[in-house]
């Protein structure tokens, strides 16, 4: 469990500097010399790449983490389950 946890941890750091390292760096560029700066639509597109990390998160703890599993199974309410038919009960 341990290892799992974190595996899943460098995996969600390396992904919170993977999306956000764009906009951070266009930040430092703009408040260095803002001549340097990406245009406007570079600027909201990094940001945008940025949140996408917000979206993603979720979803990696809901597939790494067993508990974080069932819990998000159970609060499914229209799920089906199925129990295995008693073939005793039958005849």
């Amino acid at each position: 469990m341990q290892s799992s946890v974190i595996k899943t941890m460098i995996l969600v750091s390396a992904l919170f500097a993977i999306t956000w390292t764009p906009a951070y760096i266009d930040y430092l560029v703009y408040n260095v010399d803002p001549k340097l700066a990406m245009p406007e639509i570079g600027f909201y597109t990094s940001v945008f790449i940025g949140n996408i990390y917000t979206c993603v998160n979720p979803f990696i703890y809901a597939t790494k983490f067993e508990p974080v599993k069932r819990v998000l199974i159970r609060m499914i309410p229209c799920k089906k389950t199925t129990q295995p038919v008693d073939s005793i009960a039958l005849t």
